[in-house]
């Protein structure tokens, strides 16, 4: 993480820690904060940042708490990490994500902090990831307190743009996620904070905090559960500056162009290289001084400082150079370019045509025949990509004769692609709910492809995610499928790959039954983005700068592996990806931590309704004669008529058992 970043020691303002303090919330419940802030702050107040998440102040975010909160105090402001209800070092208990409880206990936390003797009265919001999505969802509350966001690899549409849906296709990522969580939401507090009572608040989780993701499963339209946390219901409810960011490799950065092209008040984005993680270390790099652009838009709009930030164009994209196809990258190369005012209409469509003799700028009249096998798919990758092992995209080659491709000769100039990516074309199933997959990619003069954007829609939805509908069998229907938001140059010589499907194994579940598609009318829009004179003028970003790291003691290294293997007999093709964080202890808490986790998908490349992944987590921790476990296991089975979904809790101390729990529910599937 640090091999990159300028380590600063020295700030103009000293910085003093509160290691916790409690907040009170309206219901008697207190949540646990971590502050840094000036020391002199009583004296000369300063707005301060507020980082309000589930994952564990104490261990599970304290590697980048410590690169970012005491940069920002040294700066002026007081850095705030809460542990959200029933999380981490709280009180209470967590029955889900993004609930009303939560913006709620945000509201009271904000007001708290504006209160404080060494506040100005001024709050801003940052977090990526859940602290993303909170972040938009309180501003929509609009405490009196809040100035200003930071929403990084967020969404504003929980069901269009999360772990749970694409184009209506239920991703494999419901369960992968809804495994972590799991975890998470079912570990201890640190009894250095909590004291003896720390047995009594975790048994409490264990027995209440109960496995979301069964709630996740039931719902499988866009109802009220989905809208509810979903700024895009009413983008006028935000009212604050909104700041959205994200990367290419990230499984959210939609969200930042339909945000700019929609959210009616002060806003700008930024979509660089990388994976789901801060710009001042993600991968893939080129990492940026993150946080001195965040400094930029603090002194804007907390304290009122003119500091040229709002001058700058709207949004800043990175538009990413050809490169030779790779599951894991330290760096793309590529070019900073600049759009003065989003909009879909930013940039012009090039259309492409598919027919039976490639992929040309001229229309045709052909039919196109698509049926995969369910294993379709196993070389995209996973859905959001977090640049800490192999998890990205390998050569696309291997989906030849399972994806039905089509190519462009060798392009006579490059091409610059900024903008969504769009597939129109009159779809006739032979099954009343089908999955269509579109994957675009690179062909170099050597024949290697590299993945630059896919898409997916569920038929069924092809008019509304809220109301469905089967498909008229044997009946075109007109269908458009949005691929996601991509920045890439295809060079002069390169060709530009279309591929088409009926799976996309396992970045979604597969349909009910196997489906044979017949398209007619096919077009391919792509956002063609013309040279702009003000690309050449953008402001340089500074070199990442981060405050002191973490001191760590290692015991053990840590290890990513990803496999596929299929069975020679059964023909059941299985994908495992397995990690292991390595054992360390953390100095400044004495705590030390080990977790691993494994996720495996097997299916039978006939046979959709034998698709079945299986996702577990060990964490543990200990201090002394202080230990605690956490196992977990999840299974989800997509079964013709039903998802089948169990999983185990079992937890444990260091005097034994403290518990264990199972589930087992079946739950009909909805069109999906």
């Amino acid at each position: 993480m640090m091999s990159d970043i300028t380590v600063v020691t020295e700030f103009s303002r000293k910085v003093r820690e509160i290691e916790n303090t409690w907040i009170p919330m309206p219901d008697g419940t207190k949540l646990a904060a971590r502050i840094w802030l000036p020391e002199d702050a009583e004296s000369d107040p300063v707005p301060a940042i507020l980082e309000y998440l589930p994952y564990r102040k104490r261990d599970g975010t304290v590697e980048r708490d410590h690169l970012t909160h005491p940069y920002f105090a040294g700066h002026g402001y007081a850095g705030v990490r809460v542990d959200m209800r029933g999380t981490g070092d709280s009180e209470g208990v967590c029955l889900g994500e993004y609930l009303k409880q939560e913006q709620d206990d945000a509201l009271a936390v904000i007001d708290w902090l504006a209160a404080q003797p060494w506040c100005s009265g001024k709050v801003g919001m940052i977090g990526i990831s859940w602290g993303g999505f909170n972040g938009l969802q309180i501003a929509a509350r609009r405490p009196p307190a809040l100035g200003a966001v930071i929403s990084l690899c967020s969404t504003d549409d929980r069901y269009a743009d999360d772990i749970h849906f694409m184009g209506g296709a239920v991703l494999c990522d419901k369960l992968n996620w809804g495994a972590t969580a799991f975890a998470i939401a079912n570990t201890p507090p640190d009894p250095a904070i909590v004291g003896d009572r720390w047995r009594e608040m975790w048994v409490e989780r264990l027995e209440n905090n109960g496995l979301w993701m069964l709630d996740w499963f039931r719902h499988q339209r866009r109802d009220a559960f989905y809208a509810h946390g979903s700024v895009c219901e009413n983008y006028a409810d935000i009212e604050v500056p909104v700041y959205m960011v994200g990367g290419w490799a990230d499984g959210y950065t939609n969200a930042i162009f339909r945000t700019l092209d929609h959210l009616p008040g002060v806003k700008k984005g930024l979509a660089g290289p990388w994976a789901h993680k801060y710009p001042h270390f993600a991968k893939p790099g080129p990492q940026i001084g993150f946080l001195q652009e965040c400094l930029r838009w603090w002194d804007q709009h907390l304290k009122g400082i003119d500091t040229g930030i709002m001058d700058e164009p709207q949004l800043r994209a990175f538009v990413q150079d050809p490169a030779e196809p790779a599951p894991y990258r330290e760096m793309r190369e590529g070019r900073w370019v600049a759009e003065p005012d989003w909009h879909g209409a930013a940039v012009a469509s090039k259309p492409f045509f598919p027919s039976s003799s490639g992929l040309s700028d001229t229309p045709n009249g052909d039919v196109v025949t698509v049926m995969s096998p369910q294993t379709a798919g196993s070389s995209v990758g996973v859905w959001c990509v977090y640049g800490l092992g192999a998890d990205g995209a390998l050569d696309h080659n291997e989906e030849l004769g399972r994806l039905t491709s089509f190519e462009t000769g060798p392009l006579d100039e490059d091409l610059d692609l900024l903008g969504f990516p769009m597939l129109h074309a009159e779809v006739a199933s032979d099954v009343p709910q089908a999955n269509l997959v579109a994957t675009l990619s690179a062909v170099a003069e050597d024949g290697r492809a590299t993945l630059i954007s896919f898409g997916v829609l569920n038929l069924t939805h092809r008019q509304s995610h809220t109301d469905p509908e089967p498909m008229p069998v044997g009946t075109p229907v007109p269908v458009s499928v949005q691929l996601n938001v991509c920045g890439q140059r295809i060079a002069k010589g390169q060709k530009l790959r279309l591929s088409l499907g009926t799976a996309l194994w396992p970045v979604i579940w597969p349909s009910q039954e196997a489906a044979t598609l017949t398209l007619q009318n096919t077009r391919l829009d792509l956002p063609a983005r013309p040279a702009r004179a003000m690309d050449e003028g953008l402001r340089p970003f500074e070199r990442p700068e981060s405050a002191v790291p973490l001191a760590t003691e290692r015991h053990s290294d840590g290890s990513y592996t990803r496999t596929r293997t299929i069975d020679q007999v059964t023909g059941v093709e299985t994908l495992t990806y397995a990690n292991d964080t390595g054992r360390e202890t953390h100095l400044h808490t004495g705590m030390t931590v080990h977790y691993t986790s494994s996720d495996s998908y097997s299916i039978h490349p006939d046979d959709p309704n034998s698709a079945q992944g299986t996702c577990t987590w060990r964490k543990a921790y200990s201090r002394g004669d202080w230990r605690a476990e956490v196992r977990t296991m999840v299974t989800v089975r997509a079964l013709r008529d039903v998802w089948q979904i169990e999983a185990s809790l079992t937890a444990e101390d260091a005097d034994g058992m403290v518990m264990e729990r199972n589930w087992r529910e079946d739950i009909p599937r909805d069109l999906v």
